[in-house]
C-alpha cells in the first residue's frame, strides 16, 4: 500500500471534526485538497472510510480501525519525537500545552519566563474551551492541560498550582464602583452577563448565589471572556470572571472589581495530564517551573490585580456665574 503520514494525518482530523470543511480549517488547508487526499487514501485502501449524513460526516467500520491505527501511529511519532528530545537534553525539544481560553491572561507570560531560561523549546500551545481540552486529554495529544475546574479520572495526574480568584465586574461608570461592602442581593437586582452553560465560572457564582436562597437576572450569554469585557464597557451589565481576565487591564481602565460580599470566590488553576503517558524531559521541566515559578507569578498577578484602586469620584465643577 502506498499511503502516507499526511494522508492518515488529514484522515484522522477530519474524523476528529466531523467535517471536511473545518478540517481545512484547521489544518490551513483549501476543502479541495483535504477532499482529494481522503479520496486518494480510499483508493489506496480500496474501501470507504467515510459516509456522508446530511452535513455530518460518520465513519465506516473500516473507518474505525484506520482511525484508531492513525492514532496509534502519531501516538508512537510523538513517542519517538520526546525521546530524541530527551537525549538531546534542554538544548531542543517541543512543549505541547492545552489551556482554557482565561489562562491565556497569563500563561503566556510564564511561557515567556520560560522561554528566556529555555530559548531553544518550540511551543505549541493550544487556547481552547474545557469540553475541548477533555477530548484532547482523552486522546494525549499535548503534554500538560491547564484547567480552571479539576477534570476526573482516576488515570490523570492532576495538581493545583495557583490560586484563580473570581471576582464581580462593572463599567468604571457604574453606580456600585465607588461603594464598599455591597451585599450579595444588591448585586443580583443588577442585569449579568453570563459564560455559556457548563463555564466553570458560570456555576462556581450560580452555586454560590443558590446557597443563599437567590438567582441571578441573566440579561446575555456571551461565548468569551473578552465578548463580556466589552459588553461590560458597553453598560450591557455585570459579571463574575476569572481576576486574571483583567491581567492586560490598565489600574484606570474601564472595567472594575466591585466590592462584593462573598467575593472572590476563591478557586484554583490545576495542571493535568495522563499518568500513563508520563512526561518527557521538556514536559517534567516546565512542570517543575510552573509549579514554582509560574505559581509565584500567577499569585503574584491576581494580588495586584485584586489590589487595584478604584477610580475616583467626579467632581461637579462649579456654576459659572455670569452678570
Amino acid at each position: 500500500m502506498r499511503l502516507t503520514l499526511r494522508q492518515l494525518q488529514l484522515f484522522e482530523c477530519v474524523a476528529r471534526v466531523g467535517s471536511f470543511t473545518r478540517a481545512a480549517e484547521v489544518l490551513h488547508l483549501s476543502q479541495p485538497a483535504v477532499s482529494m487526499q481522503i479520496k486518494q487514501l480510499e483508493d489506496v485502501l480500496g474501501i470507504a472510510l467515510l459516509q456522508q449524513t446530511g452535513k455530518r460526516i460518520r465513519l465506516t467500520e473500516a473507518g474505525e480501525v484506520v482511525l484508531q491505527t492513525a492514532q496509534d501511529l502519531h501516538a508512537r511519532l510523538e513517542s519517538l519525537q520526546m525521546r530524541l528530545a530527551d537525549l538531546k537534553g534542554l538544548k531542543s525539544g517541543r512543549l505541547r500545552l492545552a489551556v482554557m481560553t482565561t489562562a491565556q491572561y497569563f500563561i503566556p507570560q510564564v511561557l515567556g519566563l520560560f522561554c528566556r531560561a529555555y530559548p531553544g523549546i518550540e511551543i505549541c500551545l493550544e487556547v481552547t474551551n474545557r469540553e475541548h481540552a477533555l477530548e484532547r486529554l482523552q486522546h494525549g495529544q499535548d503534554d500538560l492541560y491547564i484547567f480552571g475546574r479539576k477534570p476526573e479520572g482516576h488515570e490523570l495526574e492532576v495538581l493545583p498550582f495557583a490560586p484563580n480568584p473570581l471576582v464581580v465586574m462593572a463599567s468604571a461608570s457604574h453606580p456600585l464602583a465607588r461603594q464598599a461592602h455591597i451585599p450579595l442581593k444588591t448585586i443580583l437586582q443588577e442585569p449579568f452577563l453570563m459564560r455559556e452553560p457548563g463555564s466553570g465560572s458560570r456555576d462556581a457564582v450560580l452555586r454560590l448565589f443558590a446557597s443563599q436562597g437567590m438567582s441571578a437576572q441573566v440579561r446575555m450569554e456571551l461565548g468569551s471572556n473578552e465578548a463580556i469585557k466589552n459588553a461590560i464597557v458597553a453598560g450591557l451589565g455585570i459579571s463574575v470572571l476569572s481576576v486574571h481576565t483583567l491581567t492586560l487591564e490598565s489600574a484606570r481602565g474601564p472595567i472594575v472589581i466591585l466590592d462584593v460580599e462573598g467575593f472572590p470566590i476563591l478557586r484554583q488553576w490545576y495542571v493535568a495530564y495522563p499518568r500513563a503517558q508520563g512526561l518527557s524531559l521538556v514536559a517534567q521541566t516546565f512542570f517543575e517551573f510552573l509549579m514554582s515559578d509560574g505559581q509565584a507569578l500567577a499569585m503574584h498577578l491576581a494580588d495586584e490585580l485584586l489590589q487595584k484602586p478604584r477610580p475616583p469620584m467626579p467632581t461637579t465643577p462649579e456654576p459659572r456665574i455670569t452678570e
